[in-house]
């Protein structure tokens, strides 16, 4: 008796999205549960308090468009681009404002720092949080991160050192 080769996460997301594809609902379940914790790392740094609600919409448009998916091994690239356009889409129609005013600054390491990080983040555009996002979280190259976002790769180098210029400012003010 041949013992049965264990299925590699790669080949599960494949099958699961073929069978999603054909409209298997235990699939889309299944396959939903795998996307919806990348789909929220992807959307919380861009629409940040409307990071939920950006996720829940790339979700949504991820399965009304699953069936034009042609190739189901590019499925986390597609999903990441779906949900960086919502995301800043999300964040656009929220259009609050933060206040400016950033307290001292805390110690490496202090509990403080997340929230004042997050601070500085309020204050980017939804465009330079994603270029921040795709470059320095998700480690992407220009050009991919260009395309992600529908724009030109010199775009996103100067979207890129204005995002971390203006960052840099607010921290240090």
């Amino acid at each position: 008796m041949r013992p049965v080769p264990e299925e590699q996460p790669e080949d599960r997301t494949v099958r699961l999205v073929r069978a999603a594809q054909r409209g298997d609902t235990l699939a889309m379940a299944e396959l939903l549960d795998v996307l919806a914790p990348y789909v929220g790392r992807v959307c919380a740094p861009i629409a940040l308090g409307q990071g939920a609600d950006a996720a829940q919409e790339a979700l949504v448009a991820v399965f009304k468009s699953l069936r034009t998916l042609r190739d189901p091994a590019a499925l986390h690239g597609w999903v990441r681009a779906i949900a960086v356009r919502e995301a800043i889409r999300t964040a656009h129609r929220a259009a609050r404002t933060v206040p400016a005013d950033l307290s001292a600054l805390p110690a490496r390491g202090d509990p403080q720092l997340r929230a004042d990080i997050r601070d500085v983040l309020d204050r980017l555009s939804p465009e330079h949080r994603a270029v921040l996002m795709l470059r320095d979280v998700e480690g992407l190259d220009e050009r991919t991160a260009a395309a992600l976002l529908g724009v030109r790769t010199g775009t996103v180098k100067s979207r890129l050192h204005r995002a971390r210029d203006t960052f840099r400012k607010a921290w240090t003010s």
